[in-house]
């Protein structure tokens, strides 16, 4: 089988949950139809209709994010700048697999299969979560002396955030690497799903 399909990469990550500003990330959830009457066809079908993630390379599942931020600096006496405030919106895109035409003997293995993904995916939205939440509490706060037109106050933010950004993409590649691995929870899925007899 030549079909490519890894799980849930993450092209960038920003993070929040409900905390104690009560705000809370919205979810929403795609999906795309596989037929078949083996595992093999479905896998094979995943291979040819997942989300894409660039460069040609399917994945079965994905989550993806929209965060958008309501930020307030406010100058203060002495000439520094203070950012007073940064609430986050962050909506949850997760695009799944689903079974549209599939023998009545997939059923239960695709069941399996499916809440399994489901399961990994959800997890890639906990830690997207986490790390609003690591912007929020490094953004709130924030000072910055000499800077009574809050300009530098930004820059200082936005490295702050890169920062953050770029731990949070490699946590969510460590967690694929280990869930595609042989022995790891998604190969597993895989396994199952394809193996006749089981």
């Amino acid at each position: 089988m030549k079909t490519i399909v890894s799980v849930g990469l993450f092209l960038l990550v920003f993070v929040s949950s409900a905390a104690a500003d009560d705000w809370a990330p919205v979810e929403q959830v795609k999906t795309y139809t596989v037929n078949g009457s083996s595992g093999i066809e479905l896998y094979s079908q995943i291979g040819e209709k997942g989300p894409s993630i660039g460069g040609g390379v399917r994945t079965i599942a994905y989550t993806d994010f929209k965060l958008l931020w309501s930020r307030k600096y406010e100058p203060q006496p002495d000439g520094a700048c203070v950012l007073t405030s940064a609430r986050p919106s962050l909506t949850l895109i997760y695009i799944l697999p689903k079974a549209g035409r599939i023998a009545d003997s997939m059923k239960a293995k695709w069941q399996v299969f499916a809440d399994g993904v489901r399961r990994h995916e959800r997890h890639h939205g906990e830690m997207i979560v986490e790390m609003v939440r690591e912007i929020e509490a490094v953004s709130v706060g924030l000072s910055v002396p000499d800077d009574p037109k809050c300009q530098k106050i930004r820059q200082e933010l936005t490295a702050k955030l890169g920062e953050i950004s770029r731990r949070n993409r490699e946590r969510h590649r460590d967690y694929d690497k280990v869930e595609m691995n042989d022995g790891g929870n998604v190969h597993q899925l895989i396994l199952n799903l394809v193996n006749e007899g089981k």
